[in-house]
This record gives C-alpha cells, sequence and structure tokens, in this order.
C-alpha cells in the first residue's frame, strides 16, 4: 500500500533524506522513530505530497505521487504533529471543508461527522469556534476530520501528542481496528511504548539513513541485546560512533 522507492530529499548541500527504501502492507500498522533531525518529519511529508523529493518515487495504494497526485492524495488521511486548523470555523464547519475536499457524499457526511465526533468525544462542542477547543481537543478534531472520507493509508506524525491517557489508549484500540480492516497506517512517533504496542514493524532513521527496520524482535537481534526493551534497542542503534 506503500512503498518509497530511492526517495531522496536535498535542501541545498543538506541531506534530509538519502535513498530511503521501504514498503508497508496493506492493513500494517508500522512504526517509524529516529532522533531530532533524523529526517521523520521529511519523509512523512513526501508521503503525504506535501514536500516534493529531490529524487525518488512515492508511491500510495498502487498510485504515484508525482504523476497523479490528487488520486493518490485522496488515499490518504493525513495526520500532523501540530494541528493547524481555521480557527473561526466551528468543529463541524471544519469536519464539512474536509470532507468537501474529498468530496464525500452530503447523506454520508452528516452520518460519518456524528460517528467521528462520538469516536473522539467532540459531541458536545460540534458548533463552538475551534479557537476555544482546548490543544488535545483541536488533535481529535484533525484525527476525526483525517478519516472523514475512509482513507486507505493513514499517515500520521506524533499521534500522541496533546492526548491524555485516556484518548491515547482509545487511539491505540483505533488503530488495531482500522488495521484489522485493512487500513495500512504509517506512525511517526518518538513515543517508545506506543510504537512498541501497535506496530507490526518499526524502522529506525538516522542521520537520513534507514539504519533497521523489523519486528520488535528482529530489532532486538540486530542490537545483540535480546532481554532489552524498544527504548535500549533503539538507544544502541542510534547511538554515535
Amino acid at each position: 500500500m506503500i512503498e518509497l522507492k530511492n526517495i531522496t530529499k536535498k535542501y541545498d548541500e543538506f541531506i534530509a533524506v538519502n535513498n530511503l527504501n521501504l514498503s508497508v502492507e496493506k492493513g500494517e500498522i508500522f512504526g517509524f522513530i529516529g532522533p531530532n533531525g533524523a529526517g521523520k518529519t521529511t519523509t512523512i511529508k513526501m508521503m503525504g505530497g506535501i514536500l516534493a523529493p529531490t529524487a525518488g518515487t512515492v508511491v500510495i495504494a498502487g498510485v504515484r505521487m508525482d504523476e497523479n497526485p490528487e488520486k493518490a492524495k485522496s488515499k490518504i488521511g493525513f495526520i500532523p504533529d501540530r494541528p493547524y486548523l481555521y480557527e473561526k470555523l466551528t468543529g463541524m464547519e471544519f469536519l464539512r471543508f474536509t470532507a468537501d475536499l474529498y468530496n464525500v457524499d452530503e447523506k454520508a457526511f452528516f452520518r460519518k461527522a456524528e460517528e467521528k465526533l462520538s469516536l473522539f468525544s467532540l459531541t458536545d462542542w460540534p458548533d463552538e469556534l475551534i479557537e476555544a477547543y482546548s490543544h488535545g481537543m483541536k488533535q481529535r478534531l484533525i484525527m476525526a476530520a483525517a478519516l472523514i472520507h475512509d482513507p486507505e493509508v493513514i499517515i500520521v506524525d506524533e499521534p500522541t501528542v496533546g492526548l491524555d491517557p485516556a484518548a491515547v489508549k482509545m487511539l491505540k484500540e483505533l488503530f488495531k481496528q482500522l488495521a484489522a480492516e485493512g487500513v495500512t497506517i504509517f506512525m511517526s512517533t518518538h513515543t517508545l511504548k506506543v510504537a512498541e504496542d501497535i506496530c507490526g514493524r518499526i524502522g529506525i532513521i538516522r542521520k537520513g539513513e534507514l539504519i533497521a527496520a523489523g519486528t520488535t524482535e528482529d530489532l532486538k537481534r540486530e542490537s545483540h541485546i535480546t532481554d532489552a526493551d524498544l527504548e535500549q534497542v533503539f538507544l544502541s542503534l542510534t547511538e554515535e560512533g
């Protein structure tokens, strides 16, 4: 469902992502971890069509992003690490705006909107201006909007930022349910416990290069510390020198 083929992103002489190759299957939850500045967000923005790669190809559900960006993006639910919203809209108006971008049928929209508002505990605030929402509520609204068109692929950057423990638990269960239904989830996170709990495979990026990918057990074997948790494995594989 997601294929990254020789993806590179350069800014003048600086190489943010270097020749990255990665494939994520239908119904898989893939975790993407790395130190600050490793290239995680740059990779995610290229996958979502926000940035164009300097070289290489992004393929979403069989559609090349460079050849048919609108079709590729229509298959994606994109959840950024920071919610950028039109704060003079109400929550419901923002969902309507997002649904229109994806040509969601009007009758289907109201059913989907009610479902998503309930799922993300926003049923008491659909007609409140977004500027009155807390950070956590804004993050939950972004997630509701990203799912309004039933995407085949979800790309999410730091999904637990601003969420309370109950919302984090709900989100993990939701991702597991969506994956079971065949939705592919690509998740960048610094919260290694979340990655360990729900991701079938995990990739580690350092200085723009993918240095390891596999199950938690695969990564433990590669780090030669099989009795460690993911945090210890991560530190072992990403340490300098």
